[in-house]
């Protein structure tokens, strides 16, 4: 049974990766900044097997090296550690831009200095693809279309900037090094929630429906259930025709859609009720995910099935028991 280094352990993509592949019967090592934060990282020890099967260690990723203990042994690695969402912030570089891309590259350094590793798995983002001058023209958009970076540097969509450089980076290194490369492009993740608080994109889908942002955003962007996504990792590491990038996106829609459904579904709440006005991440487009499903990913779920999964989960952990209650 191969084991696997998971980089990242207490975002919404990796904490769920780690479930399954305990729940597989993996040995499974992760990383995160502060192994010792119960808060951050104590759901992890609740999964099942974690006790026996899982080692939490320490690493960062602004330093090189750091990572060189976590993968040294393993069979595979899924990095998936990175910034989602860094909303309003003054120091967009340090913050999101260099993790991002100084991370990924610190990452495949530790793999390239050990010989168990036969393949890495990175989480990177339909972001490094859709955002193109092009893009109503060009869609559906697949694997082979990448952002264009000035267009992100115009329209400041800076999370899109970074994935897409740190993607370019790592096909780069792993071409020099002759690594086992296969990247996953995933769209807006959603499903239920795992760590006891929601981050990045569960914590927006949380301010939008309870009205707290002063606006919902002026996206149009695919969603996917975060079921699909761990799936598709799962996919691209032990199948071996995996290759190259996979696109990983259900259905794409305006967040004055996603509203209009749950509002129909769940009225109760408050909502947002305008649109920030951004431009440049509104652009209609539609998302080839034929790669991945010949690879043998089964049929993506639902809008509906991923957003009331969502709902459903803020309910039970309270998040949603009052309108006016902090999170």
């Amino acid at each position: 049974m191969p084991e696997y280094c998971v980089t990242g352990g207490n975002g919404f993509i990796a904490a769920y990766l780690i479930k399954s592949l305990l729940e597989k019967g993996h040995i499974v090592r992760t990383t995160v900044r502060n192994p010792e934060n119960a808060e951050k990282v104590g759901y992890l020890w609740e999964l099942n097997g974690a006790n026996e099967r899982l080692r939490i260690m320490k690493a960062d990723l602004l330093i090189e090296g750091s990572f060189d203990e976590a993968v040294d042994g393993v069979d595979g690695v899924f990095h998936t550690a990175s910034p989602v969402l860094v909303a309003y912030d003054d120091n967009i570089k340090e913050n999101l831009i260099d993790p991002c891309i100084k991370g990924t590259l610190n990452v495949l350094n530790s793999c390239k200095k050990t010989s168990t590793v036969k393949r890495i798995v990175l989480t990177s983002s339909c972001s490094s693809i859709r955002y193109r001058y092009d893009v109503e023209k060009e869609s559906p958009l697949n694997e082979s279309h990448w952002s264009d970076l000035e267009y992100c540097k115009n329209h400041n969509l800076w999370y899109a900037y970074a994935k897409t450089i740190a993607e370019q980076e790592a096909w780069k290194f792993a071409k020099e090094s002759g690594i086992d490369l296969v990247v996953v492009n995933p769209s807006f993740v959603v499903g239920p929630l795992l760590a006891p608080q929601p981050t990045s994109t569960l914590l927006l889908i949380l301010a939008v429906v309870k009205g707290l942002r002063g606006g919902y955003p002026n996206t149009t962007v695919g969603f996917v259930h975060i079921d699909d996504v761990v799936n598709a990792h799962i996919l691209a590491m032990e199948e071996s025709k995996a290759s190259g990038r996979l696109v990983c996106s259900g259905s794409v829609a305006h967040w004055s859609e996603i509203i209009e459904m749950l509002r129909a579904k769940y009225p109760s709440y408050p909502y947002e009720n305008k649109c920030i006005s951004q431009k440049g991440d509104d652009n209609p487009h539609t998302m080839d995910t034929s790669k991945i499903l010949k690879l043998g990913l089964p049929p993506l779920k639902s809008l509906d099935q991923m957003f009331d999964d969502c709902i459903t989960s803020f309910q039970q952990k309270g998040f949603l028991g009052s309108l006016y209650k902090n999170f």
